[in-house]
């Protein structure tokens, strides 16, 4: 076994010293509850000088180093075998093939490649992605090195935005807009979602924007509009206000995520006629709580737990339903942020042209409220809804 690991390490050490090595992998963790899930090694330019970047999998984030040769065949004496069976050295004229079994017996397999490969040095290649994490306002929110890298205790955060941009641009790309965008993102917090909007539909969309960041905490308001002067980011502005009070002139898309007084940003979006509506709801409380009142429990809502799932769907459903009484046509979307984590819903509102106000719907909307002993639903009174 330790003659053929030796015979592949030396010939790692020969393609690195003859710059010859395209890539390599390691896979197969020799323990299958190791968080590392396999590592990606490739030649790379820093300053002239020649390195080998590991870009290291963990099961919920990234990592990525930079070695000189001796420091990457001390690493690979390492983990081969006592932590990954399988590496594959890719040069410019082969595939190398490491295997370990599990009874410890190790084997190449040596493949010559039909036409020769070119190496990329590109440090840290610049993707064709949505959200770029090297622009300085990520570094600014918090969620990077100064060198654009990932924290790692941010690399759930910035995947969840990533995964939100991403959803976002499926819904506004196919719209035609005349002249300015006009975007309210309400309850917005540390400024994520927010700036996360403005690279997206600026630097990839190439639209004309006036986002708004509606936020009520004063302190969190002025550091976010200190970054965006700053960074002289055009289009973009954090308002204080809370949502009942934000009354925009022209609203075109209305983004609330996870906002507290959910009913209410969608109220303004409907009365301000905006074209999209995305909200990923909260504030189930008072549907909840009208329903123990009522007393109408059957066999699923007498459980607390179920009670609250229940609470939940019926509360969504009636704003999807009051989405489409005026004229949205909506779309439920289950959204799973990471895998082993709890499935979070997006409501998705557009406008249409088809006319509005049908008496069929607010029916619906009256059944299940008798069904489940609810006098009102927080989004009816916001809207002057008489039902």
């Amino acid at each position: 076994m330790a003659e053929n690991i030796e015979k592949f390490l030396n010939r790692v050490a020969e393609v690195a010293e003859q710059s010859t090595l395209v890539k390599m992998t390691l896979s197969k963790p020799a323990n299958k509850h190791d968080d590392l899930r396999n590592i990606y090694v490739k030649p790379v330019l820093i300053k002239g000088k020649r390195l080998f970047a590991f870009t290291y999998h963990y099961e919920r984030r990234d990592e990525v180093k930079n070695y000189d040769a001796a420091q990457m065949l001390e690493i690979l004496r390492e983990m081969l075998p006592e932590r990954f069976l399988n590496a594959v050295l890719f040069t410019v004229s082969e595939d190398v093939t490491l295997l370990v079994s599990s009874k410890g017996k190790a084997t190449i397999q040596t493949k010559k490649v039909q036409e020769s490969r070119a190496q990329n040095l590109d440090h840290d290649k610049q993707k064709n992605r949505l959200l770029n994490p090297a622009n300085p306002w990520w570094y600014q929110l918090g969620l990077t090195t100064r060198e654009g890298k990932i924290t790692a205790d941010m690399q759930h955060k910035f995947k969840q935005i990533y995964k939100y941009a991403e959803i976002v641009e499926s819904l506004v790309k196919p719209m035609k807009f005349d002249d300015t965008v006009h975007i309210a993102d309400m309850g917005a917090g540390k400024g994520y979602l927010t700036f996360a909007l403005h690279e997206l539909l600026t630097q990839r969309l190439n639209l004309d924007v006036d986002i708004k960041g509606v936020e009520i905490r004063s302190d969190l308001v002025l550091k976010i509009n200190e970054i965006i002067q700053s960074d002289h980011l055009k289009g973009l502005e954090f308002v204080e206000s809370s949502i009942e009070a934000y009354h925009p002139e022209k609203l075109d898309v209305l983004i609330a995520l996870h906002a507290c007084n959910t009913a209410t940003a969608i109220a303004s979006g409907i009365k301000a006629g905006a074209d999209l509506i995305v909200c990923a709801p909260c504030c189930h409380k008072q549907i909840r709580q009208e329903m123990e009142r009522s007393g109408r429990f059957d066999a699923i809502t007498r459980y607390g737990i179920f009670l609250e799932r229940q609470a939940v769907m019926i509360t969504d459903t009636i704003r999807a339903l009051i989405l489409e009484y005026f004229g949205y046509k909506t779309q439920v979307m289950e959204f799973i942020e990471m895998e082993h984590t709890p499935k979070n819903v997006l409501l998705v509102g557009r406008k249409t042209s088809k006319n509005a106000k049908d008496p069929k719907i607010l029916q619906q909307i009256e059944d299940l409220k008798a069904q489940y002993g609810i006098e009102k639903h927080y989004l009816e009174t916001a809207l002057g809804l008489k039902l």
